[in-house]
């Protein structure tokens, strides 16, 4: 199939699928965004209560409090408890769980149609009382030491926490989303309650929601739940760059195979207009599986690794390059210098037509499957309103792709010399 047929299908498809719009609600005199995407083909509702910059961004000094308070948040009510009101929700299928990245705090609720309103009135219970208990914190720290521990077994895990230290040095990104065992331990009651009050910001919060209701009937829904939230001020989020110095550290451990994590700068905006360049390349190095550069020099001619992958990450706070490989612990040094030679040739020379046309037939064939369910589409819409770009983005971006020259590639390839800068984590024995 040629490439203009695949992306007449891929916007057709995108335009039936895009459905979301941008609406909002005026609470306590603070205007929400509502990212609202109405879908009939289910009987569903859900509802994501998003807040910005409260991620584990804001843990400073006590690593792990964030992602304690989003497990503690699953916990139930101080009045039910976590099995009572956990069989509140599963006798009627809903399901309400908070999580948090780096950037974002997200309490999601998911139920039938006809039991959003019972949905509703219980996440309400949730935020009033949430259960703040001393049992329920030392319950979640033993939990969360033994996984901690637990993951000192990993050697994935370790490499990769490793380069982390080394590519943001003194910033928030050094630390573990879990935390470290000596936090954990450190965690009192009332940093759980200091940090639900700044966490529920009304000024920080995007609210994700949809499903087989109409937005009227939404906003008079959800006004009261929206209306627990106190607007505190917006926070601004910081960006943090990669540390300018490069490094090779080396843990030892009794394997058998030798784990290496890579990674350095990569200079882009979430909003740059040569994102779409950032995909194509991105997928041509090390982001395609068998194809890719990674995977051709290093596995297939040289037998040296059953799997590779490198790729860039565009955030609102942080952009970089990174990747990963496991070797044969002689063939250690050998499959590194590879990386770097790699990484060299592709800045010096670029893609060849062959890789740029493989990239656009895969690129513009399966966006429309990365958006065919209704979680999908949503979680789409809301990376989009979030990164501050249009929601028809994606629809722009088939069409940029589809033109994308090879000179162009190349010379946006040549332009983004920083990712020769690696740094290296590897776990040998």
């Amino acid at each position: 199939m040629k490439l203009k047929h695949i992306l007449f299908i891929s916007i057709l498809l995108q335009g039936i699928l895009m459905s979301a719009t941008i609406k909002n609600i005026t609470i306590n005199n603070t205007k929400v965004p509502i990212i609202f995407d109405n879908s009939t083909n289910l009987p569903i509702f859900n509802l994501q209560l998003v807040f910005t910059n409260s991620g584990y961004i804001q843990d400073k000094n006590l690593s792990g409090v964030t992602n304690i308070t989003a497990k503690l948040l699953n916990e139930g009510t101080l009045k039910d408890g976590a099995v009572k009101f956990a069989q509140k929700l599963e006798n009627k299928a809903i399901s309400i769980n908070t999580s948090n990245g780096f950037e974002t705090f997200v309490i999601e609720l998911n139920s039938l149609k006809e039991q959003y309103p019972l949905a509703l009135k219980l996440l309400k219970q949730l935020i009033q009382n949430p259960n703040i208990s001393q049992n329920s914190l030392d319950k979640l720290k033993k939990l969360q030491i033994s996984k901690i521990e637990q993951k000192q077994n990993d050697f994935d895990y370790l490499a990769q926490i490793n380069l982390k230290k080394i590519l943001w040095k003194d910033t928030p990104l050094q630390n573990p989303n879990m935390g470290t065992i000596n936090s954990i331990k450190s965690i009192k009651l009332n940093d759980i309650q200091n940090k639900i009050k700044t966490l529920f910001n009304l000024d920080n919060l995007i609210i994700v929601a949809g499903g087989d209701i109409k937005f009227d009937e939404l906003k008079q829904a959800i006004t009261p739940i929206i209306k627990e939230f106190k607007p505190l001020g917006k926070t601004k989020l910081k960006h943090f760059k990669v540390n300018s110095k490069t490094s090779t550290s080396i843990i030892k451990k009794d394997t058998q195979q030798a784990y290496i994590y890579f990674g350095s700068a990569f200079n882009m905006d979430s909003k740059d207009k040569n994102s779409y360049k950032e995909k194509v390349a991105s997928f041509i190095l090390g982001g395609s599986g068998f194809g890719s550069r990674m995977m051709e020099k290093i596995r297939v001619q040289e037998g040296l690794v059953y799997s590779v992958y490198s790729y860039t990450s565009i955030q609102k706070s942080h952009s970089f390059f990174n990747g990963y490989l496991q070797t044969k612990l002689q063939n250690q040094t050998k499959a590194k210098n590879l990386v770097i030679q790699i990484i060299d040739d592709f800045i010096k020379n670029g893609a060849t037509q062959k890789e740029l046309d493989s990239a656009k037939q895969f690129l513009l064939g399966s966006q429309p499957l990365r958006t065919e369910t209704f979680s999908q589409r949503q979680n789409r819409a809301f990376k989009l309103y979030y990164k501050g770009l249009p929601l028809d983005f994606p629809k722009k971006e088939l069409k940029l792709i589809e033109n994308l020259t090879l000179e162009d590639l190349n010379d946006f390839i040549k332009s983004h010399k920083e990712i020769k800068n690696l740094s290296f984590s590897i776990l040998t024995k």
